[in-house]
């Protein structure tokens, strides 16, 4: 008896100290996609806003959504210990591999195998698998006890390499190989203008007021009080950003997404096999290198996650917003969230697999 009252499960620690709003996160997203497909057949005076109120390509609602729901996290970071994940070549040389040559590869083939006949969704959903995550990942990576400064790092990796590569593997991935293959190729002119606004308002901005609310924390009132004090205060916002983004995402495409429930299946389906097959590639590949649990975590949930709102802004940029891309961008954090919360389980009942390392619980 007693042996069983001292062996507990990883995952459950940690779930039993989670709050009542992350515990039950699944629920509170669930609701947020109902409210915001209701709102997005009912009231179009909102969804009218929604796509007018933008600046660029970027809606500016979603980017205070998002904006939120960052800077708590971001400001959780210890960015005097950055230092020791740029030092990791194992980790970043991983993290490029399965962001950058097997994610979208693995995104190009998925989306022809199983959509061939659609070629609007097809074309969304290899835009999807080239928007790597730099948003959402940050909130994943915390749930699951990854690490903090190594999301952080490969988060700014992955924002740099959006940058300069984004609309050059667009190009290959819609024209150059599939012209290789002998199949149908599709025409889109990236605007690397609107690319980079969304990386410097959804990564810099919150990153930059996340280390200066650290560094201005820490010297006036001590690492202790910034980090039992203020932050668990902070930290709820990032929750309540990432549902108001996901009311404000469901809204803009509401009425496509409840009249076309049958395509919505088919673009889901790539999408699961996706992010299962992403994320356990990462934590394959992490055990592999014995990189420690989380860091193992972070890299998978770097590679399974995707900049869905990059995807969406250029999607509507692109081919606008009542297009079939703009419709697979929308599908895309439909699957993705619920998804990604369940691996948070997954990779905390993993635990058990690791050495102890010391990694932060």
């Amino acid at each position: 008896m007693s042996d069983s009252l001292t062996t507990t499960d990883p995952a459950d620690e940690v779930v039993a100290r989670l709050s009542v709003l992350d515990r039950f996160l699944p629920v509170w997203i669930a609701v947020a996609m109902a409210v915001g497909l209701l709102l997005g057949r009912t009231w179009t005076d909102l969804v009218d806003a929604l796509e007018s109120f933008t600046v660029g390509s970027v809606s500016v609602p979603i980017a205070i959504g998002l904006l939120v729901m960052m800077y708590p996290v971001l400001a959780k970071v210890r960015y005097s210990e950055t230092r020791r994940v740029t030092d990791d070549r194992r980790l970043l040389i991983a993290s490029l591999v399965l962001n950058w040559l097997l994610g979208p590869a693995l995104m190009f083939a998925l989306a022809w195998l199983l959509l061939p006949d659609l070629p609007e969704y097809r074309t969304g959903l290899i835009i999807v698998g080239l928007a790597r995550c730099i948003a959402m990942v940050m909130i994943w990576n915390d749930l699951a006890c990854g690490d903090r400064e190594a999301a952080a790092v490969l988060v700014a990796v992955n924002s740099v390499f959006q940058v300069f590569a984004f609309a050059a593997l667009g190009w290959f991935y819609l024209q150059t190989l599939p012209g290789w293959l002998g199949l149908e190729t599709t025409s889109a002119e990236f605007s690397i203008g609107a690319i980079t606004a969304s990386v410097l308002v959804f990564l810099g901005i919150p990153l930059l007021a996340g280390f200066l609310t650290r560094v201005v924390g820490e010297r006036t009132k001590g690492r202790d009080w910034y980090e039992d004090t203020f932050l668990p205060r902070l930290g709820p916002w990032a929750l309540y950003g990432l549902l108001f983004t996901i009311v404000l995402l469901f809204a803009l495409q509401g009425d496509a997404i409840t009249s076309n429930p049958l395509d919505v299946v088919r673009i889901a389906l790539p999408l699961l096999a996706y992010f299962a097959i992403t994320f356990a590639l990462g934590m394959v590949l992490g055990r592999q290198l014995r990189l420690g649990y989380a860091k193992t975590a972070t890299l998978a949930f770097t590679a399974a996650g995707n900049n869905f709102e990059l995807a969406i802004a250029v999607a509507i940029g692109t081919f606008g917003a009542t297009s079939g891309q703009a419709l697979a961008g929308v599908v895309g954090p439909l699957i993705e969230v619920p998804v990604l919360v369940g691996l948070v389980y997954v990779a905390l009942w993993s635990r058990r697999f690791f050495a102890p390392t010391g990694d932060r619980a």
